[in-house]
């Protein structure tokens, strides 16, 4: 039996977490929603412990809603110093201008 997803052609949401020396990357893919909301518990938890400035690499995003956003802005909240967001695609780029979300990150080309 096939996949639905697979089928279907969608493309569900991943977060990877890599904890470097000097910075916790989170690698954002696919579609990032509510249906990642155990990750992003992880994620938050791993951020504040490690006590490190955060990268946000969201190349592979294909769609983000207001939960993504959200989560973008709780990561900017729970970092020790400034977090970044790298390799936007414009969709990522225009949530976070019209949500004022770049105001607490720094998005970086």
């Amino acid at each position: 039996m096939n996949n639905v997803l697979t089928d279907l052609g969608a493309n569900p949401g991943a977060l990877h977490i890599i904890v470097q020396s000097d910075e916790v990357r989170v690698l954002l893919t696919g579609e990032i929603d509510a249906g990642l909301a155990g990750e992003f518990t992880a994620a938050i938890e791993t951020i504040r412990r490690e006590s490190l400035p955060v990268t946000l690499d969201t190349r592979h995003v294909t769609f983000m809603d207001s939960f993504g956003v959200a989560f973008v802005s709780q990561i900017a909240m729970a970092g020790p110093g400034p977090t970044r967001v790298i390799h936007a695609p414009p969709t990522v780029k225009f949530l976070l201008e019209v949500t004022n979300t770049s105001e607490l990150v720094e998005v970086v080309e």
